[in-house]
Parts: C-alpha cells; structure tokens; sequence
C-alpha cells in the first residue's frame, strides 16, 4: 500500500498495490499492520455505505461531541471527494484537498477528527463505504455550504453540464464556514 501525505496535516490518500491478470485484479484494502505502520488508525467502529447518482452532492458534513474520523473509498464508480480542514489551532484552518476516487484505482482518501468532508458524483452512478472511528451521533451533525465562497472548492461542475449538483434539504440550507462550529 502506497501512502500519500498532502498539503492538510494528518490528511493521506491511500493506493494499495493491485495484482491482476486475465482474471481481473486482488489488492488487500485494509491491513491493520500496514495502516498502524502509516500512522493511521487500528480501530473502526461503523462502515457507511452511500449509492448516489451522477450530480449528487453530499457535504460537506461534520460532526461534533463524538468527532469521526474517516476513510473513505469508491466500490462503484468515480467521485471527487473533498475534506476541508476545521482544526482552530491548525495553520491550514479553512483549507480544502480534493481528490477523484474510484473504483477501478481503489485509492482511499484518510480524514482524520478536525475535518469536513464531502463528494461529487462524476460518474453514472456511485457507491462511496467509509469506515469511521466513532458511531454517528445525531446531535452532532454539522454542515457547511457546499459552494461557500470563504472556501473556494473548486468542485468539477463542469463535468456534469447540462446537470447542476444534486443536494439535500438539509445541504442546502447549511451555514457558511465562517459560522461553522470548529475543532
């Protein structure tokens, strides 16, 4: 497995080596020996599994009281996920990675506590698993604006046209990152 650091601290992007032949392709995904090796964490506790069409946009979401932790991989299809940085102390406060995810790469993308997170459905359709560090917890559910001008995103729009991004009530109505709750 090949880990990646990026410019937001604690933040890695994942490929795990693949083995194909004219079968098709292995790679082991998960490896506790290896994953404590890249500083990442030993312990899941939930798998969230989410199929979304081409536009839809979940995000960008945290949560307080009991923070989680992510990792976060494509099973069908392409997305372009996003994690935005909500650590107070952080000299990278209010700074956004994103990366395109998908199945055929098998990359994952590792959010630790302290960050939002949120993806783009690029593909036809797609299935997004992510395994977090704490159970969900309802009232600590955050969102931030997906298109918030304090944090730039430059999602992929143009990909999508004619579709605009497909969000929920609840996305939609979301603060701005200026009134978000922080780390």
């Amino acid at each position: 497995m090949q880990v990646e650091e990026t410019k937001l601290d604690g933040v890695k992007l994942i490929v795990p080596k693949k083995f194909g032949d004219e079968r098709g392709w292995f790679a082991e995904m998960y490896n506790a020996a290896g994953m404590a090796e890249a500083g990442l964490p030993l312990s899941f506790v939930q798998d969230n599994q989410s199929y979304s069409r081409r536009g839809v946009l979940r995000g960008l979401h945290y949560q307080v009281g009991k923070p989680q932790g992510k990792l976060v991989r494509v099973l069908s299809g392409e997305v372009f996920d996003i994690a935005v940085d909500m650590r107070q102390s952080s000299p990278t406060l209010g700074q956004w990675v994103g990366y395109r995810l998908t199945a055929e790469l098998g990359n994952m993308l590792w959010i630790p506590v302290g960050f939002a997170h949120g993806f783009l459905v690029l593909s036809d359709s797609a299935e997004v698993l992510y395994k977090t560090t704490d159970y969900y917890f309802p009232g600590g559910e955050r969102a931030i604006r997906w298109d918030d001008a304090d944090l730039g995103i430059e999602w992929p729009l143009e990909e999508l046209k004619p579709l605009l991004p497909i969000v929920s009530w609840k996305d939609a109505a979301a603060g701005s990152f200026r009134e978000a709750e922080k780390f």
